[in-house]
């Protein structure tokens, strides 16, 4: 169904993993839509990530300061860069801008100071904010559609979140192959740990532990340290070395080779999908994850594939078991891969904010798993994220708050 949208309010149009939404941008940009057909006359202009990297590449080209006179956006942070983007177009007086996602890896104080600064100039102009997550649409819009593939349906009421579908994650976790053997349920231990780079310190005095089974949040705002943290348990940052930290039992620094952290640490970031560029199935993906290796290039074993369909049966994913990896969706991708870090039930899995740039639907199928195995198995879960994920079941959190001798961890239960 569509209908022509009442001119004076804003809009958001609900966009999911597969939503032509660039097609959208440049149909209502260049006055060919008929849904905003009342804007042809109107002057927009588009608050995007595409927006904010062309504007740095402007600046570096002439070596000039376009948005902000005292500093670069590169050298901005990300809530920064998105409050220089938006009041550069607010100085442009636009009759319409188009919101595109502007949430997006914000921390919650600079999503309120956004949510504010969009609040105070609602009246000027008209928004029409794309949005991927329904906790994210602005509290002022009263006008709602959905983009399915490329047509947009009215929506007469506010959506609400979609929950995962009832045959999902219909058994059991596979179990391990082989079971990895600790002696010891304290898998992590930091004591006082501090960090500076050069005259900026970023953690102070951190005291946390993890044991077998938690389930932990790890949460702080952008430039808290929480990257900082977790490179040192991964191995990734020689600033772990001479700190009190145990990883497994043993003092960091103390002869653990990389591969003694790789066999019991799972882990996952959203970047991560970039290094699998070969031509590899879902199924050869998730096996991969048995070796660490990037992409499957031994024979599995019978035993490993017979795992793999176990994993894929789990998830709906079986009949797709020969698809290629990157002809998957985004959802889908993320499930595989959170998959991919557990498939040996490691005793420590990360998750480094795995449901970035996920639709609320596909979101909704990977916190349903990540509690699935913190309920289900011994593995202990470290979960970062930017959002508070709706029905997301941690146990304990640590929070990084920043202040200016370094974040200092605050523990919640």
């Amino acid at each position: 169904m569509e209908s022509t949208p009442d001119m004076k309010k804003h809009c958001a149009v609900l966009i999911d993993n597969k939503s032509q939404k660039k097609g959208l941008i440049h149909a209502i940009l260049r006055n060919e839509h008929s849904y905003f057909k009342f804007l042809v006359t109107k002057k927009g202009a588009l608050f995007s990530p595409v927006m904010l990297s062309q504007l740095i590449d402007e600046e570096e080209r002439y070596d000039q300061k376009i948005v902000h006179r005292g500093q670069s956006l590169r050298t901005m942070s990300s809530g920064e860069q998105k409050k220089a983007l938006l009041r550069h177009i607010l100085e442009s007086k636009p009759d319409y801008i188009i919101l595109d996602n502007p949430f997006d890896s914000l921390d919650h104080s600079f999503q309120k100071e956004l949510k504010n600064l969009l609040l105070e100039v609602s009246g000027d102009f008209i928004f029409i904010q794309l949005v991927s997550r329904v906790t994210d649409i602005l509290p002022f819009i009263s006008q709602f559609t959905r983009l399915n593939g490329d047509r947009l349906e009215f929506i007469s009421e506010m959506p609400t979140v979609i929950k995962p579908q009832s045959d999902f994650l219909n058994g059991k976790i596979p179990a391990a192959i082989v079971p990895i053997r600790m002696d010891n349920e304290l898998l992590i231990a930091f004591k006082n740990v501090s960090v500076s780079y050069e005259d900026k310190a970023i953690l102070t005095n951190i005291n946390w532990t993890v044991k077998k089974g938690e389930f932990w949040q790890l949460i702080g705002n952008n430039g808290s340290g929480k990257s900082t943290l977790l490179s040192m348990i991964t191995g990734d940052n020689p600033k772990a070395y001479g700190q009190n930290i145990l990883l497994f039992g043993k003092r960091k620094g103390t002869g653990e080779s990389v591969w003694d952290i790789k066999q019991k640490l799972g882990y996952f970031s959203p970047g991560m999908t970039y290094k699998f560029s070969g031509r590899f199935t879902i199924e050869q993906m998730l096996i991969s994850g048995f070796n660490d290796s990037i992409g499957l290039y031994t024979k599995p074993t019978e035993v490993q594939k017979r795992k793999a369909q176990e994993w894929l049966q789990l998830l709906n994913l079986w009949p797709e078991k020969d698809m290629l990896f990157a002809d998957s969706s985004l959802g889908q991708k993320r499930l595989i891969m959170t998959v991919r870090a557990m498939v040996k039930h490691p005793p420590l899995l990360i998750l480094d904010e795995p449901t970035t740039g996920m639709d609320d639907e596909a979101a909704a199928l990977l916190v349903a798993l990540v509690n699935k195995i913190a309920k289900e198995t011994d593995t202990a879960i470290i979960f970062v994220s930017h959002r508070d994920e709706p029905g997301l079941n941690p146990n304990k959190s640590l929070q990084l708050q920043m202040s200016p001798k370094g974040s200092i961890g605050v523990i919640k239960k």
